[in-house]
């Protein structure tokens, strides 16, 4: 999820480079969603990438059968895979287009890949992924890039408010699918005592039985925090999107708190910060580092750092 939030700044790239230009983005149904919330992507399609390598049932052959006839629809001018790993070359050379561009052997993700395209471009050394991935695309289309990321989400609004009103909420996010990410729970519970006393109220949003586990240890050594029910991934975005501010792992979610322009900061533990970290001076921020996690005052400090600043005159009061 992370990889397709970070590359949707590419849509509103294309757009400036080339007036007029339709964009169409495929990407794994667990999260095309998030695809569609970008305002500049013409049509989602929803690709069930997943059941390729488990299907089993008649519905299942259905259901991949119909989305390789909806990628199929289109003939493209060219089509791009960003990720260059086999779930994305799939795609690619299912899809019907003029050329298919790719990532070089060296530079995929799963060498396999390589088969799905017909132009190469090479990743760029020395850099940010994400930004890295606008370079690369620039270079290969020959347009410059002069603006910032625009990530162009709009999260459909809420049916009514997902948080009471005056509750300034800090959302912390633990949770993460690989093991060698977390931090401990016990900097967790410091990190949230610390926002409690600063006037937030903490809520920890989870996945699985394990993750809701972890959140309520968590919430019982922090004064009111509130373990959320399980969401969906719109549910979980309409929080971060009316959250003050996003406390989390190197996690797809964390990411879109970033491309939704939260007050963010990004810990990590075990994935490289200067390669998959956020960086937006004032606004988002990463600590720690592969094989450094960092310590509870690196994440203090780090909150400082992005933590929206009162009027002059105004102070905080917690009960």
């Amino acid at each position: 999820m992370g990889d397709i939030v970070q590359a949707q700044p590419v849509v509103s790239d294309l757009r400036r480079a080339f007036p007029g230009v339709k964009v169409d983005w495929a990407a794994d149904d667990a999260f095309a969603e998030v695809v569609c919330w970008n305002t500049g992507v013409d049509r989602a399609l929803y690709a069930p990438l997943r059941r390729f390598k488990r299907a089993r049932r008649l519905s299942d052959l259905r259901a991949i059968a119909s989305s390789i006839a909806e990628l199929r629809r289109e003939r493209y001018d060219a089509v791009i895979d960003l990720h260059g790993v086999y779930k994305s070359a799939i795609i690619s050379f299912l899809a019907r287009g003029r050329r298919r561009y790719g990532y070089v052997s060296q530079d995929l993700g799963e060498r396999g890949a390589a088969f799905a395209y017909t132009d190469r471009f090479r990743r760029l050394p020395d850099v940010n992924a994400w930004h890295g991935m606008r370079l690369t695309l620039s270079e290969a289309f020959r347009y410059t890039i002069t603006e910032k990321p625009h990530y162009g989400l709009q999260v459909p609004a809420p049916a009514a408010p997902v948080f009471d009103a005056g509750l300034r909420v800090a959302m912390l996010f633990h949770a993460t699918s690989a093991t060698e990410k977390k931090w401990p729970i016990e900097r967790w519970v410091a990190i949230g005592s610390e926002l409690v006393a600063r006037g937030y109220h903490i809520v920890l949003p989870w996945g699985s039985e394990g993750e809701r586990a972890e959140a309520a240890a968590i919430a019982a050594g922090v004064p009111q925090a509130e373990v959320l029910p399980r969401l969906t991934v719109t549910e979980c975005a309409q929080r971060i999107a009316a959250a003050a501010l996003v406390v989390g792992t190197d996690t797809g979610l964390v990411h879109l708190a970033c491309a939704l322009e939260r007050p963010t900061v990004m810990i990590f533990a075990a994935t490289s910060r200067s390669h998959f970290g956020i960086d937006h001076p004032g606004r988002a921020v990463s600590v720690g580092d592969e094989g450094h996690p960092p310590s509870i005052d690196a994440v203090r400090q780090a909150i400082d750092s992005v933590e929206p600043r009162l009027p002059s005159g105004q102070t905080l009061m917690s009960a």
